[in-house]
């Protein structure tokens, strides 16, 4: 059991949901790390969301990607930056005229300037894109989707949601690569990308659809190559745990992905932890041997006699199962 809430509609159901709660653990010997128990809270965060009162939030350990995104430094930042903001234009009012600014630096022969009006207009394009409605909390209906792009240096990744035919973000999230990780190919960046995005979403992508967009068209056929490097082999078995789409879009279109992935952020408290490539999932359900009681279980559930048997077997086999009778999780 990883973890689990109890909510009731009001103070003395939540009182009499908890109790049943406590009973159930103790009925089944779940010992409770008392640490880690939070009661009667008036908020608490779920999946990267604050919730309360006042409704769903976003948690900024979330976007603090974009948080404390430093100040451009020259014109590609500010290209950059305004190609990431762009791609949101459509949520935020007055686009242009807050952009300007940092738009009039992009002039030919226009010195580089980085005033306080400059300033002003990067803090509030900053402060449009963690707020809502660009920021949204998940909705599991339908298919997440994933931008995922590399540079020299790190990685970055933006879960979001399609609402219609706008794309709105969920979480924002970047990782520095490590000595090793630098000498990669531009390939097992790009795939190292997503690998990371699968491995730090995985609490909102297992089970569910992903529709993945990479700016490296060798992405999508290399999911399905059964030949190559040993590496990209294991973090391709990896990624067989999802069901994931792959899909190919522009750089230009990629524009939030690839400003993430050129930031390198010393506040980033994931900063010196490697990405991990391991299987959390193998041993799930894993058994060497299928125990004897199985076929009986089945039968005393859903009334499934083994196929195999023989009629007589059948017969021995329904006589035998008499014997038994099932109290979930037990058999008896």
């Amino acid at each position: 059991m990883d973890d689990f809430s109890v909510s009731g509609e009001t103070f003395d159901s939540c009182l009499g949901n908890l109790a049943k709660v406590l009973k159930r653990c103790e009925e089944v010997d779940l010992v409770l790390n008392w640490e880690k128990c939070h009661f009667m809270v008036s908020e608490g965060t779920v999946l990267g969301h604050k919730i309360s009162s006042n409704g769903i939030e976003v948690d900024k350990a979330m976007v603090e990607v974009i948080q404390k995104l430093p100040p451009p430094t020259n014109v590609k930042g500010i290209r950059s930056f305004l190609g990431h903001a762009g791609f949101y234009r459509r949520f935020i009012k007055d686009f242009s005229k807050i952009s300007k600014p940092l738009c009039n630096l992009l002039q030919q022969n226009q010195p580089f300037v980085f005033d306080k009006e400059c300033q002003s207009a990067f803090e509030e394009l900053k402060m449009r894109l963690i707020s809502a409605p660009v920021v949204v909390p998940p909705d599991w209906t339908s298919p997440f989707e994933l931008m995922c792009d590399a540079s020299d240096h790190a990685v970055g990744a933006a879960l979001g949601k399609r609402r219609g035919k706008l794309f709105h973000v969920i979480y924002y999230a970047s990782h520095t690569l490590n000595e090793a990780q630098i000498n990669y190919t531009t390939t097992e960046k790009e795939l190292l990308a997503v690998v990371f995005a699968f491995e730090k979403f995985r609490s909102y992508l297992i089970g569910t659809k992903v529709i993945v967009h990479t700016d490296h068209s060798t992405i999508k056929y290399l999911v399905t190559k059964k030949d190559a490097k040993p590496r990209l082999i294991r973090w391709i078995l990896l990624l067989q745990d999802f069901d994931l789409e792959v899909k190919h879009r522009k750089v230009t279109e990629n524009q939030v992905a690839d400003l993430i992935s050129r930031l390198d952020n010393p506040h980033n408290q994931y900063r010196d932890v490697e990405i991990s490539d391991s299987f959390p999932d193998e041993k799930i359900l894993f058994a060497t041997t299928i125990p004897w009681y199985a076929d009986i279980v089945n039968f005393l559930v859903s009334g499934i006699v083994p196929p195999d048997l023989s009629s007589q077997g059948r017969k021995n086999f329904r006589h035998d199962a008499k014997f038994f009778y099932w109290d979930e999780p037990y058999l008896f």
